[in-house]
C-alpha cells in the first residue's frame, strides 16, 4: 500500500471498535472510531478514506446516516462499508448507497478485501 489509508470505524459495540482498530493500526492502516453514528453527520474535510458502518448503533441507523452522506456533495465519494448481524445486509446496504457490505461475525481478512478494494477507489 503507497499511501496509508485512513478508516474511520463507527459502531457502538466498543469491544468490536477496539479489535477492529488494533486490527487495521497493525496492517498499517490509519484510525480514527466514533461511537456516536451521528456524529458522521458532522464530517469535514479532509475526510477519511472509507468508513466502517454499523446499522445499529443506540437508537441511531446506520442506513438512514449511509443515505444522508451518500446525497451530501462533499461526503458522496467516501466509500461506505455497512456491517451488521442482520441477514438481510447485502439488499439494504445497496438500497443506503453503501460501496459494500459485510456481516457480522467476519474474518478479519476478508475486512481487509474490503477495504483494500474501496481505497483503490481514492
Amino acid at each position: 500500500m503507497s499511501k496509508k489509508l485512513h478508516v474511520l470505524v463507527a459502531d457502538d459495540d466498543r469491544a468490536i471498535v477496539d479489535a477492529i482498530s488494533l486490527y487495521l493500526e497493525f496492517e498499517g492502516y490509519d484510525v480514527s472510531t466514533t461511537y456516536d453514528g451521528n456524529s458522521l453527520l458532522n464530517l469535514v474535510s479532509p475526510f477519511p478514506d472509507v468508513i466502517i458502518l454499523d446499522i445499529w448503533m443506540s437508537g441511531v441507523d446506520g442506513l438512514q446516516i449511509c443515505r444522508q452522506l451518500k446525497q451530501d456533495p462533499k461526503r458522496k465519494q467516501i466509500p461506505i462499508l455497512i456491517m451488521s448481524a442482520s441477514r438481510d445486509l447485502k439488499p439494504s446496504a445497496e438500497a443506503a448507497g453503501a460501496d459494500g457490505s459485510i456481516s457480522k461475525p467476519f474474518d478479519m481478512q476478508e475486512l481487509i478485501d474490503h477495504i483494500v478494494r474501496l481505497g483503490s477507489r481514492v
